[in-house]
């Protein structure tokens, strides 16, 4: 036990919400009388091209009924539209999504900032022709009388119309194009033009069993008349998800890249047509050994895993992890999987048990359980790099084998029940996160609530060259400082081409991106070059934001230094390139041996999957921590529910940009952004590089109080940290900072997609009233509020004299966001007041003293 560990509230006052307040921009839209002449050529194109391709399935394919999905756009939102679309008979709501970016024109634009661009929905709803047919007479007897009464439950379709920029089909551009699907299989037929090509057909959801069944069996059978067949199928209602694996030859994938108006692309029933098996690893870093009986004296794991890590199959009989992994493969994958291609689970299982090997920690104390969803992908070479293998659907396979570890399957009992942390270190490099939730993201979202468990996700990699923007002869006398900020705007310049991959866009999962460090020491660097002279996020880390601009990714860790070289390609400007080093820098891990029989060799290797290994290690010390302090506090009430929200609220509360924010600050910053810096350092950073030491322990200057409690929609707790009396007429520095997190029920087709909206406001007196950029900041403060983690540092050196006994209320509040709040909502908050180290300011022992009797208090009420 910690000499002075974190302490926890007393009881929260049960208090009613506060208002978020807040409103909507100034967007200037058409009168009725330009709506009516902009719209009734396009809902006139729109009806004859409906009732064209109503004839086309007609011929082709008898006995179908015709329905067809609309996109309405609009620009700005119209709330509840999907319960006036429930009200027409033949409208089925398919889901809505956020859009930005779009250009102002002379009908909608921002009143106050003509050439803003501007942001809107996409409604996606299933129509058949009686119900399209209806939708139109609206439309015209509202065009023929503004003034007109809906019927009730019909009047957003009123607000439809005000807002309407455009109404088409759904069509091949959207299902095929859209995806990058075509582009992967005319690489692929260039390397293999007789290669089998399989593929992921994702259906949309139809709440109706009996035409899920129909739709599946409508393209199963496009399938079989291409010549393919249809290989699996997967269908999650929690997360809205149908999707088939189907294959086809590839002469038939090669005529439908020359005309994509086939039967099959053309098929209403499908929504997006997806590539399968892009979840690949294949970095091939140098070995070394590592000194083995630095590790043999560890002690030895005991009780039962805590982390789980989904990735590839690692060693089992590597000297670093013998005895402190559990491999789980019901599928007998190790059959296939020679060990010099055991690399990636090697490596991560390798950093969550013992950290970076070069940094000298200690293995953590309980063994994790490992379940492979990658093995070697066909490849010309050895080894051949791991990845989710295409006879397979990637969400469907994380499904089994989390349901697996929770529940069990095939009549076994659940495998690892305990497990609090799964650990994700891939990435679908084929899906960059734009707007909508991937069905990945979807269901880890979903999972987390269902078990209750964290996912530690990776942001994704993108290890692609970077323009540098200057002529050779300028490129050679720039100073280090200079090619670091050159590389940094260079970087910023291509960030929409560095997006998230998918599921790191996950609401309740932590996604954690990389910081270009590591422990290693670098040799003679030779023809590489390092771009950043300082602590910066790794040039290869994925951009957020995330959905609905939250914060995203929520942290960033220590993923290893990524070194470059100059491209050997002639370009008009320098282009550097990332290279797969030889030796350090990096992170040192365990890693198979090119010798038969060797145990013990090691290797280096960077990137977000490493960073997120050594936070989901630090998350499981943090568990062990948490309930050491559930222990000897004596806290009698089962705090099961609430070990989630607390432990992701931990590994946030000691997040900070530092020094990493204020240099892309001042890398980026010119006359026109000062408004958006702090979004634009966050969509790198998230909150920022979390100092775990901060939440194991406290400091006489520093003290860190947990509460957690559960709310429901209307409903909010006040959390009272009382003042330490030296601090008050003080004008020494002071921080307050204020961590909160949940994990929230989603609804899946829906644009706000959160259930549950939480947050925090913090009243009282006022010791620390500047909000910290990064965290909060004046610019920031709605950001942090998007997500499951709210996370806001105040400092302050004003003096505020105080009487003995006064507090700072923390109120924590919750209020539906995308639907009803069906079970309450269980959050963990961390809460830390600190004067710099050193002032003789008894910061712990004050607030100890005023919280410790208070909770004696309420624990001998409730035994009376």
């Amino acid at each position: 036990m910690p000499e002075l560990p974190l302490l926890f509230f007393p009881t929260p006052e049960a208090a009613s919400r506060s208002s978020l307040g807040g409103g909507r921009g100034d967007v200037h839209l058409p009168s009725h009388q330009r709506q009516g002449k902009r719209l009734s050529p396009i809902f006139d194109r729109l009806q004859k091209a409906f009732n064209a391709r109503r004839v086309e399935i007609m011929q082709n394919m008898a006995g179908i009924d015709s329905e067809q999905v609309l996109v309405i756009e609009t620009v700005g939102s119209v709330d509840n539209f999907a319960n006036a679309v429930k009200r027409i008979d033949g409208l089925e709501w398919m889901g809505e999504l956020e859009i930005d970016e779009i250009v102002p024109d002379q009908d909608f634009y921002d009143e106050k900032k003509m050439d803003k661009e501007l942001s809107g929905r996409f409604y996606l709803v299933m129509t058949n022709q009686r119900a399209l047919d209806e939708m139109l007479s609206l439309w015209r007897r509202y065009q023929a009388d503004s003034g007109m009464q809906f019927e009730r439950g019909l009047t957003k379709f009123r607000d439809i119309f005000l807002h309407l920029k455009d109404i088409r089909r759904w069509d091949i551009q959207d299902r095929l194009f859209e995806t990058g699907l075509i582009d992967i299989w005319v690489e692929t037929l260039e390397y293999d033009r007789d290669r089998i090509v399989r593929f992921e057909a994702e259906l949309w959801f139809r709440e109706n069993e009996k035409i899920r069944e129909s739709s599946a069996g409508q393209v199963m059978a496009l399938v079989q008349q291409s010549g393919g067949r249809v290989l699996g199928q997967s269908i999650i209602e929690g997360i809205a998800y149908h999707g088939l694996l189907a294959e086809l030859p590839a002469n038939a994938i090669r005529s439908i890249v020359e005309n994509p108006g086939t039967e099959l692309v053309k098929c209403e029933s499908i929504m997006f047509f997806r590539p399968v098996g892009q979840v690949v690893t294949g970095d091939k870093p140098q070995e070394g050994k590592v000194e083995i009986s630095d590790f043999e004296d560890m002690p030895s794991p005991g009780g039962h895993p805590v982390i789980a890590l989904l990735d590839g199959l690692p060693l089992a009989n590597h000297r670093l992890l013998a005895g402190r992994i559990q491999i789980d493969d019901p599928d007998d994958w190790e059959t296939d999987y020679a060990a010099i291609e055991r690399r990636h689970g090697t490596s991560m299982a390798s950093l969550i048990v013992h950290g970076d090997l070069d940094g000298g920690t200690i293995p953590l104390a309980s063994p994790i359980y490992i379940r492979p969803i990658m093995k070697p992908i066909p490849w010309s070479s050895t080894p051949r790099p791991e990845g989710i293998p295409e006879n397979c659907l990637a969400v469907d396979l994380i499904h089994r084998s989390v349901k697996r570890i929770f529940e069990g399957d095939q009549g076994e009992k659940p495998v690892a029940p305990q497990v609090k942390i799964i650990n994700l270190s891939v990435g679908d490099r084929s899906r960059q996160f734009t707007h909508s939730m991937s069905p990945m993201a979807r269901l880890i979202d979903w999972l987390s609530v269902k078990y209750g468990v964290l996912f530690i996700v990776s942001a994704g990699n993108h290890p692609t060259s970077i323009s540098i923007g200057c002529s050779q002869d300028d490129f050679e006398i720039l100073q280090p400082g200079e090619l670091e900020a050159e590389t940094v705007k260079a970087i910023y310049k291509d960030a929409r081409y560095r997006r998230l991959l998918s599921p790191a866009e996950s609401i309740n999962g932590l996604t954690v991106g990389a910081v270009h460090c590591d422990a290693s020491e670098v040799g003679i660097l030779g023809a590489r070059l390092d771009p950043f002279e300082r602590v910066l996020p790794s040039p290869v880390s994925s951009f957020g934001g995330g959905y609905r601009r939250a914060v995203k990714p929520d942290v960033m860790f220590n993923g290893g230094k990524q070194l470059y070289r100059l491209s050997l390609r002639p370009t008009e400007q320098v282009t550097i390139e990332p290279v797969i080093s030889l030796s350090s820098p990096g992170n040192k891990v365990a890693s198979p041996s090119s010798l038969a029989g060797e145990r013990n060799a090691t290797s280096y290797c960077c990137g977000t999957s490493n960073a997120t290994a050594l936070i989901s290690r630090a998350a499981g010390i943090c568990y062990d921590s948490l309930q050491q302090i559930f222990s000897e506090q004596a806290y009698a009430a089962d705090h099961t529910l609430f070990e989630v929200p607390l432990l992701k609220a931990l590994l946030v509360h000691g997040c900070c940009w530092g020094d990493i924010g204020n240099r892309i600050s001042d890398v980026l910053r010119n006359p026109e952004n000062s408004s958006q810096l702090q979004s634009l350092v966050s969509r790198w950073t998230g909150y920022g590089v979390p100092r775990l030491d901060r939440v194991q322990t406290c400091t006489d200057q520093r003290a860190t109080l947990l509460g957690f409690g559960q709310l429901s929609d209307g409903n909010a707790h006040i959390f009272r940290l009382p003042l330490p009396p030296a601090l008050g007429s003080s004008r020494e520095w002071r921080r307050l900072t204020v961590t909160l997190a949940w994990l929230s029920p989603i609804a899946a087709n829906t644009q706000k997609y959160r259930i549950s909206s939480l947050w925090f406001e913090v009243s009282g007196v006022s010791l620390a009233t500047n909000r910290k950029e990064g965290c909060g900041g004046t610019t920031g403060w709605r950001a942090v509020r998007r997500g499951t983690v709210q996370h806001e540092i105040f400092e302050g050196q004003k003096a505020e004299p105080f009487m003995d006994g006064e507090v700072i209320e923390i109120k924590v509040n919750c209020r539906k966001d995308a639907g009803k709040i069906q079970n309450p909502i269980a959050y963990g908050l961390a809460v830390s007041l600190e004067v710099s180290e050193g002032v003789d300011i008894a910061v712990y022992n004050e607030i100890r003293t005023r919280i410790v009797p208070a909770i004696r208090i309420q624990q001998m009420a409730e035994t009376i």
